[in-house]
């Protein structure tokens, strides 16, 4: 199985997508905004939901290769958002288990 750094460096985004979501992460708050596209109740670990992230990322990415007319640009851009600051929470944790 890939490591998910490494599944996170294979994704191919258009870079209008990459950059609006760089963006945004200097905003990201895992509480409030985790809650909002997970749905609320207990969140799990980062690493966790990093990989249901990519999953739902995945789904929504389909549906804009597929020009579906549900495709959501925002609800895309949050859930890139939301996975670049999950990424950075477990490099973090990586970090500090090392040290």
């Amino acid at each position: 199985m890939q490591d998910v750094f490494s599944m996170l460096t294979a994704l191919r985004r258009p870079r209008l997508l990459i950059r609006a979501a760089r963006i945004g992460q200097a905003e990201y708050n895992r509480d409030r905004h985790l809650q909002r596209i997970l749905g609320y109740g207990s969140l799990p670990r980062p690493a966790v939901a990093l990989l249901r992230l990519m999953e739902m990322e995945r789904e929504i990415d389909d549906q804009r290769r597929a020009e579906d007319a549900g495709y959501s640009l925002s609800r895309h851009v949050d859930l890139l958002i939301a996975m670049m600051g999950e990424a950075q929470l477990v490099q973090a944790n990586r970090a500090s288990l090392q040290d």
